[in-house]
């Protein structure tokens, strides 16, 4: 414990305590004041705790101190007894090197950024063994503090679970106790999702070109994210058994597998969704290996899909923008909302469990006993006939005496359901159109 005396000779006040096994006495210029020695205390508490955090620096302290030569000199000595020990950078790229054949490559890439933009200019050039619990919560302090606060704690919350993941493996192999022990993860941020409504859906169905709906009609009905509905093949559609497989991905220009294991799933086709496909399908006339494609047969560019159909689209229809991964959640509180079981939803959606559905769409849980899509089906069937399993006709005496009536505008009334679903799963009973090429 370190202490403050008084020198007779000069009525000054020094510091007196031990650090590294050496007995340090710093003068200072402070008269024998209980103000000074209040002042001086202070700085011997921080002077203990830095110490004991392992994050002391004597110089920052005594930048001419009286004991800098012989603390310099036993750092160094301590420094060639962990000299079998690698850095923070050395450790980090060598079992990076070893574990990225298990990731994902979009994984992968992610942490090599992580890697390189922010822990290996921090913790670089430490031994391992070395990185302290309180550097280790400096930094992400600052780092939640970077960018004027715009770093989101989920981010800042990514970043220190891989840190974590590197001094965890490091400590094993190397016999040490990991610092990251006891330390919590951010509180994040409530998802805030905007699902697009029933109205809403079927403005875009009926703006968007012909050549774009089929897309359309997938991405809102079944759940499924950006590059399952890119990467869709033919051969993952079942027709006899009503189901869209999801087995790989297309992003960013490359084929991968799913996100994880829950992600590889069959999603239910409703009629709606089976009724696009098997007619989209018939169009191609087997041209294509993919569902939806490019006019040159390939996947969907998806910054061209976004910039010059999306955006326009939105605009175009007078909607508030949104990403396209809203149509995933769209999905989802459709089904919500038809009363699906919530165990149903979370096998479409690709969820391990119900704890995400019930965490990110808890307003939109309505009182929910059916498990197994029918609630969805007979909305539809409630006002449409279906026939052979595949076509659906619109009730054409029910819509007739709406419109007779004088049915409400679409925009006003939240009681114009029937007419939405009508007019969307009103597929024409015609010869197939000849293929048409969707501009990408």
């Amino acid at each position: 414990m370190g202490h403050i005396r008084v020198r007779k000779e000069t009525g000054l006040l020094y510091f007196d305590f031990q650090y590294l096994g050496i007995r340090c006495r710093e003068q200072t210029k402070l008269t024998d004041t209980p103000a000074n020695r209040k002042k001086m205390v202070a700085r011997m508490v921080h002077i203990e705790t830095e110490i004991e955090n392992g994050t002391f620096i004597y110089e920052k302290y005594f930048s001419n101190g009286s004991a800098i030569k012989k603390i310099k000199q036993t750092l160094a000595d301590q420094k060639s007894l962990y000299s079998g020990l690698p850095t923070f950078k050395q450790f980090a790229n060598e079992w990076f090197s070893q574990k990225d054949v298990e990731w994902r490559i979009s994984t992968a890439e992610g942490y090599r950024s992580y890697l390189d933009n922010r822990l290996i200019p921090e913790f670089g050039e430490i031994e391992v063994s070395r990185i302290t619990k309180s550097h280790i919560l400096d930094y992400r302090s600052s780092l939640a503090k970077a960018s004027n606060g715009k770093l989101k704690a989920k981010t800042v919350n990514k970043v220190m679970k891989f840190l974590k993941m590197v001094l965890d493996e490091a400590a094993t192999r190397h016999d040490f106790t990991s610092p990251y022990q006891g330390i919590k993860a951010l509180k994040e941020e409530k998802v805030h999702i905007e699902p697009f409504s029933l109205q809403e859906v079927k403005i875009l169905l009926d703006s968007v070109r012909e050549d774009w709906k089929a897309y359309f009609i997938v991405r809102f009905f079944t759940g499924a994210r950006t590059g399952e509905v890119d990467g869709l093949k033919w051969e993952y559609v079942d027709f006899e058994n009503r189901q869209i497989l999801i087995r790989e991905t297309f992003s960013k220009g490359r084929w991968e597998t799913t996100k994880n294991d829950s992600s590889q799933r069959e999603i239910d086709m409703s009629q709606l969704v089976y009724d696009t496909l098997f007619d989209l399908k018939h169009k191609q006339n087997g041209q294509f290996e993919l569902v939806f494609v490019s006019p040159k047969g390939e996947p969907i560019n998806n910054s061209n899909f976004l910039n010059r159909v999306w955006k326009p689209l939105l605009g175009l229809c007078g909607l508030k923008y949104r990403r396209p991964y809203q149509t995933r959640h769209t999905a989802a509180t459709l089904w919500l909302a038809a009363g699906e079981n919530p165990s149903w939803i979370a096998q479409q959606m690709g969820h391990a469990n119900t704890e995400m559905l019930f965490k990110v769409y808890t307003r939109y849980v309505p009182n929910m006993t059916r498990q197994d899509g029918s609630a969805m089906e007979s909305l539809i069937v409630t006002n449409f006939k279906v026939h052979e399993n595949r076509s659906i006709q619109a009730n054409s005496v029910l819509l007739t005496e709406q419109l007779s009536n004088g049915h409400p505008n679409l925009d006003k009334s939240s009681d114009d359901d029937d007419i939405f679903w009508d007019q969307l799963m009103n597929l024409p009973q015609k010869e197939q159109p000849s293929s048409q090429g969707v501009k990408s």
